[in-house]
Parts: structure tokens; C-alpha cells; sequence
């Protein structure tokens, strides 16, 4: 890993065994992207990258000693207005109405290890040696706007992490009306886009389709990364697949409105900008303030989609989710919501639990209804005070009882809502985000408290530590139902209205930031009415996501799957549900609605107690496997193997990091007719090793690992009088 400066050439070029990322200082000053991809040796002249030469006699030239077009020059932050007619990474509004910017280079840092963002989530180092840090300063020399263009190699990986500062160095306030934390400008346009999107229920799911001449954008406009579209997209070259090829990742770390666009001009180069999304976006920045942009995450590999994901699985496992559940396997848990919703007494609870220990079971996670009056979902919310009708002797009480019978307590919260039938709205209805004189958009029955505001998120901070500070918690499920409509602070004045939906955000941060700081044995789901909120900035709070409200088991390998692409095993909650399902009235396999939920952190969501004997007797087993693979499942190296967007099958599996032990799971969709034959083959393993076959309790034999990845195993339907299968089968193949 390295950073190199070439004074003369003024030439950046920063590489590790992986990658290089070259740059450097343009004859105006501003700065000029050579390129990104696989490491390439190091010289001290690159100046062969750089094409200067307008591309058209109706380009705009820049008058100097060299002149030049913006319009076809790659560019490390590129600004609208002065020949480049491209959208622009920033948009800044001075005094006198001018939008125009001219950032020029005026010095650099090249530090050790990776600094922190104030007040944002971020990735980090514990050592300084796994990663250098290269900060830009550039200067606008009139409205005196300086920026720090911050860039962070790591030691291993062909991770890049990016972010921008701006500083108001001058004497006249100015607007940032957009501000992107990644302008990357790219040779060619000869990609594969592929954004992962959605609704609620099913949530990121792959689509893909080539880039071409013009805008490519996914975005949010919902206050949070949203059930529609993820923040995180890939580039690969079209002969790329999951095993090999030209791939690029680019992820923001940041859980509110974002933009992810990729613009193929007329000579076919792309700009790539990821960031906050800059509609209703509008940041007053007065002299000697500043502000700090979300950080992006380039990653890039020739080795096709899986090692994509297997990079941001390891950084974001490791270098992203902090504190003492980052490295521990997860409890496995039983959440009452879909055994009982909001019908439900004490004993009712306690009798679900002591079914649930006998089982093995390790959490009890009381969801929604126990505070307040809350007995539907259109009163109570923000009243968090135990319910002394359900809880007689409140939340301590019950979490005392369940930890008796051997079990550890999670307590469901919606911190960021209200009802208006609460007395937290009856005494504050200004708390709420709304326009004065226009109606007010409900969702769930409720509002969102405006989080902008310091004094919402300390009251809120103060209710929840009251039910946390004895201890008895052991895990929350922080919830969010609904986006943000009528964004309007009752707190801030009108020339800082455009700032409510970032400040909204860096208000669920600073409270999540004060929560697992004073109660840091406390493991931290993340949810938000499933997946609306499943990005890599909760990841930095949360280590794990409530991957979505879905949960029958063949939605949920197209969930899982197109999830996988970006996150660790380790963040996606994934539970077994009642048959048949409440989502979508799906009647599946037990078997088949663990095999699927054993890949993440694994629980229940249904009511134990009205199952047959036969069906609890197979829960404990799922439960002793789970206990005894989930170290492998939920931190060994995951692969896609099969995609249930492209057939009646799929596949994943995941190999220890000595590639001594492996578990695959395979699922049927639909059956079919006199079917072909079929193998699968593995990947991971190690070619030379011989490994021992397990399905069940059933040994398939001993092959060596060159044979399971070059033969595959054998997966064909046996046919006798008819087919011996059925839909919606599934296997966990064993590897040792």
C-alpha cells in the first residue's frame, strides 16, 4: 500500500497489490482523473493518460497558457458552468446569483490510517498500517470555498473510500445546493448497470441493462435509502459473471435521500456521482462553517461478482459494524409479532417463551404493543412507558421472568414516530415534521418526530435509556415505518428549510451514537418496515437489518440473494414464519423456511404453541445445526452459486477461511415434468483436499475438491412411475 507524489508532474498515484488509482493536477489547476483499475507499476510520467484535445469545433475552450475543455477532460470533481456541460458533483450558490465554481489545487496530506467523519458513519482502521489516507485541498480563488477531497486506500482489497469537505474560507455565506461525495469519470461506457431495487416486501432485487448515451440514475426522495432502491450499484464489463471479470462497487455509507446516477456522454465516457440527493437539498454554509459529505466506497476487481461482494462483505463486517457483536455469533431469537401482533397478555408471552426455551431458543424479543395504549397501530407511539394492563409489573418484570426460564430479552422501539392519539403529541404536536395551514400526511396512522431538532432526539434519548439503564435489554429492534412527508422544521428558519432531510438523519445517527455508547452490550437490529432502511450507514450502529418484512422462505432467496451482492450474511435477519405465510399465503416446508433463514442470524416468527409435536421436534434440530454451523454461516466466505431471478433453482454456500469445511444450500422453486439432469458445481474449495459429503444424516461420499467444483454434485429428480420431488424442496449440503 502507497501513496506516491510526483512534485514535477504534479501526479498522484495511489496502489496496493490490488489496485491503482491515478491522478493528477490539470494545466488550470483543477484536477484530472488517469485512471482506476487493476495495479499497474509505478513512473514517475503519466502523462500519456491525459487527453486534452477538444473532441468538436462547438466545444468551449478555457482561456490560458494551455487551453482546454472541460467537456472532455476526466475530471476528480467536476463543476458546471466553465466549458463542462456535464452534471456537475457540486453546485454552490453565491451572493451575487452566480453557480459558477473553479476549485484548484493548492496542497495535499498523505496520513497514515483513516480519519473519522464528524457526526457520520463511516469506515475505520485499528492499526494505521491497514490503510493510507490522501487529502486534496483545492480553493475556489473567488467566492474563497475551499475543499478537502479525501481519499483512503486500504492495505488489502481494491478498496477505495472517498468523501469531500467543504469550508467557508470567505466573508459571504453561500448555499451548497449539491454535494457529492463521488464524481468518478471513466474512459468508455462499455458497462452493465445493474441497481438493486424494489418495494416493500420485496426488496433488492438486481436489474440490469447496459449503459447507454445519456442518465442512468436510481435515487430516494423518502427521507431514508427506501424499500425502492438500495444505495449501491455495479459496473461490470458484459462478459463479467459471478466467478470472473471486470466488476466495480460503488456504495454510499449514508441512510437518508441519495442519487446514484452514471452519465454516457457523446464520446461514450461515463461520469459516475454518488451522493446526497441534491433535490430539496439546500445547505447555508456562513463563513467559517463547514460541512462534510457521506463517504462512498469504490471497490474493484477482475475476478467477477462474487469477489465484488466478498470485499465489501469483509470491510463492512469488520471496518464498517463496530463494537462487541461485531465478531459474535448471533442469539438465535423468537420475535412475537406474527405468533400473536398486538393480541397478547403476559401470560400469553411467557407461555410462548418457555415453549421457546424448550426449544433451545436464546432471545425473546417482545415486539410492538407493550407501552402506552398502544392496542392498535393508531395510538401510542412515543409513549415509551410500559402498558401496566399487559405488563403489570413493566418491562423489567417480564425480562426478569424470561431470563428465569433462561433466556436473554429484546424489546421492539419506533423512536423517530408518533400517533396523534399520544400524549407525547398532545403535549409537544409542534415535534412532528409538517407545513402549517396544509394537511398532514399519515402513514401507518402515524407521524415522524422532526429529528432535526436537538431537543426531540434528547426526550426521545431520555424514554428510551429510562427502559434500557437496568440492564434487563439485551437486543432492540429499531423500527421505522414510514417515509418523511411534508418536510418542514418547526426549529429552523426558512433559508434552512432545505437542510431538514440530512439534519433528520445526523439526528437518527447522534441518537444511535449516544444509545450504543451507553449501552454497548446492547446488540442493535435495525428495521424499517423491513428493508426501507437497509444500508451501510445503520450498519455502523446496527451490525445486523430486518432484511425485510417478507418472510416466506422463496421470496426470501431473491431478497437474500440480490442482498448479498453488497452485505455480509451477518447483517440480514432472517427468520422462519408460519406456514401459510402472512405475506403473501405461501404454504412451504418447514425444512425448506430454515434451510433458507439459516443464511443470517436466524430466529422464529410464529407461534411455537400451536405447533404439532413432530414440527417442535424438528425445530430443535434446526436449532442444535444452527448453534453448531452458525460461526461458518454467518463469517465464512459467502458465493452465489445459482440465481433464483434466472431459474427454477438456486444456490449459495459459504467456506471456512481454511476452506476445511463448506455448507451449500440448494432450493427448488417449482417442480417440473421429466426434468433434465442437473449438477451443481461448488467453488472455494480447495482443489487438493478431500471432503467428506453430507446431506442430512446421509453421507454421499468422499471427493476431492477439484471434483465438487469441476463435476459439481449431483442434483437431478429421480424419476420412477412420477417425479420424486416437490415444490419449494430444499438441501444444506455439509462439507467437512
Amino acid at each position: 500500500m502507497s501513496i506516491l507524489y510526483n512534485e514535477k508532474n504534479q501526479t498522484f498515484h495511489l496502489f496496493n497489490d490490488t489496485i491503482s488509482y491515478i491522478m493528477t493536477v490539470l494545466p488550470n489547476g483543477q484536477m484530472g482523473q488517469l485512471y482506476f483499475g487493476k495495479k499497474i507499476h509505478p513512473r514517475e510520467d503519466y502523462s500519456y493518460l491525459l487527453e486534452l484535445n477538444p473532441r468538436s469545433m462547438a466545444s468551449c475552450v478555457l482561456d490560458g497558457e494551455r487551453p482546454l475543455s472541460l467537456e472532455h477532460v476526466k475530471q476528480e470533481y467536476g463543476v458546471y458552468g466553465s466549458s463542462d456541460y456535464r452534471f456537475p458533483a457540486t453546485e454552490i450558490l453565491q451572493e451575487n446569483g452566480s453557480r459558477i465554481s473553479d476549485f484548484r489545487y493548492q496542497d495535499h496530506r498523505i496520513t497514515p490510517g483513516k480519519p473519522k467523519l464528524s457526526g457520520l458513519p463511516a469506515t475505520y482502521t485499528e492499526a494505521e498500517d491497514e490503510a493510507e489516507t490522501l487529502t486534496l485541498i483545492l480553493k475556489d480563488p473567488v467566492n474563497e470555498i475551499e475543499l478537502e477531497l479525501c481519499y483512503t486506500i486500504f492495505s488489502q482489497g481494491g478498496i477505495l473510500a472517498r468523501s469531500v469537505r467543504f469550508s467557508n474560507r470567505g466573508t459571504s455565506t453561500v448555499h451548497l445546493l449539491k454535494a457529492m461525495s463521488l464524481c468518478m469519470d471513466l474512459p468508455d461506457c462499455d458497462y452493465d448497470w445493474i441497481q438493486f431495487s424494489g418495494a416493500w416486501a420485496r426488496e433488492r432485487h438486481p436489474k440490469m441493462r447496459h449503459l447507454e448515451q445519456g442518465i442512468q440514475a436510481i435515487s430516494s426522495m423518502r427521507g431514508h435509502s427506501s424499500h425502492e432502491h438500495n444505495p449501491f450499484l455495479i459496473l461490470k464489463r458484459p462478459s463479467a459473471d459471478e466467478f470472473q471479470g471486470e466488476v466495480l462497487g460503488f456504495s454510499l455509507i449514508y441512510s437518508g435521500n441519495f442519487l446514484a446516477q452514471a452519465e454516457v456522454d457523446t464520446h461514450d465516457t461515463t461520469r459516475v456521482l454518488l451522493g446526497i440527493n441534491p433535490e430539496w437539498f439546500d445547505w447555508k454554509l456562513q463563513p467559517g462553517e463547514t460541512f462534510q459529505t457521506p463517504e462512498a466506497v469504490m471497490v474493484y476487481t477482475d475476478r467477477g461478482l462474487n469477489h465484488m461482494s466478498q470485499t465489501f462483505h469483509r470491510l463492512y463486517q469488520k471496518r464498517l459494524a463496530r463494537g462487541v457483536w461485531r465478531d459474535r455469533e448471533r442469539p438465535i431469537l423468537i420475535n412475537n409479532w406474527e405468533a400473536t401482533y398486538f393480541d397478547f397478555t403476559e401470560e400469553k408471552i411467557l407461555k410462548l417463551a418457555k415453549t421457546a426455551t424448550e426449544a433451545g431458543i436464546e432471545l425473546f424479543v417482545l415486539d410492538d404493543g407493550w407501552f402506552g395504549k398502544r392496542l392498535s397501530d393508531r395510538s401510542g407511539l412515543g409513549d415509551w412507558k410500559a402498558n401496566p394492563d399487559r405488563l403489570p409489573q413493566g418491562i423489567n418484570g417480564l425480562a426478569e421472568k424470561i431470563e428465569d426460564l433462561g433466556m436473554k430479552f429484546g424489546l421492539w422501539f419506533e423512536p423517530e414516530m408518533t400517533n396523534e392519539d399520544s400524549d407525547l403529541y398532545r403535549q409537544h404536536p409542534d415535534w412532528i415534521l409538517s407545513v402549517p395551514g396544509r394537511a398532514k400526511s399519515q402513514g401507518r396512522h402515524q407521524y415522524v418526530l422532526d429529528f432535526s431538532r436537538s431537543d426531540v432526539v434528547d426526550a426521545i434519548f431520555q424514554m428510551m435509556r429510562e427502559i434500557l439503564k437496568d440492564g434487563h435489554v439485551s437486543y432492540v429492534k429499531w423500527d421505522m415505518n414510514r417515509s418523511i412527508t411534508e418536510c418542514l422544521s418547526a426549529g429552523l428558519p426558512a433559508d434552512r428549510q432545505g437542510e431538514v432531510f440530512h439534519r433528520y438523519i445526523l439526528g437518527v445517527y447522534g441518537l444511535y451514537e449516544r444509545l450504543t455508547t451507553a449501552f454497548p452490550n446492547v446488540l442493535f437490529e435495525s428495521c424499517a418496515s423491513g428493508g426501507a432502511r437497509f444500508d451501510p450507514g445503520l450498519l455502523y450502529y446496527a451490525p445486523q437489518g430486518w432484511t425485510s418484512d417478507d418472510t416466506d422462505a422463496i421470496e426470501r432467496l431473491k431478497i437474500q440473494y440480490g442482498t448479498s451482492y453488497c452485505y455480509p450474511i451477518s447483517s440480514m435477519g432472517s427468520h422462519v414464519s408460519a406456514s401459510p405465510n402472512h405475506q403473501v399465503g405461501r404454504s412451504t416446508p418447514l425444512s425448506t423456511r430454515a434451510n433458507v433463514a439459516f443464511f443470517g442470524t436466524f430466529g422464529y416468527e410464529l407461534d411455537l404453541n400451536r405447533l404439532s409435536s413432530d414440527e417442535l421436534e424438528e425445530i430443535k434440530e434446526q436449532v442444535k445445526f444452527m448453534k453448531s454451523w452458525r460461526g461458518l454461516i454467518q463469517f465464512g466466505t459467502f458465493y452465489r452459486l445459482q440465481s433464483p431471478f434466472t431459474g427454477e433453482s438456486a444456490s449459495w454456500m459459504t467456506v471456512s477461511s481454511d476452506r476445511s469445511q463448506a455448507l451449500v444450500g440448494w432450493y427448488r422453486i417449482l417442480n417440473t415434468a421429466n426434468p433434465p439432469y442437473t449438477r451443481l458445481k461448488l467453488t472455494g474449495l480447495d482443489p487438493d483436499r478431500l471432503y467428506t459429503v453430507r446431506e442430512g444424516k446421509r453421507i454421499l461420499g468422499d471427493f476431492y475438491g477439484d471434483e465438487l467444483m469441476n463435476v459439481g454434485l449431483i442434483t437431478s429428480q429421480k424419476v420412477k412411475d412420477t417425479n420424486v420431488g416437490f415444490d419449494f424442496e430444499s438441501k444444506i449440503y455439509i462439507l467437512q
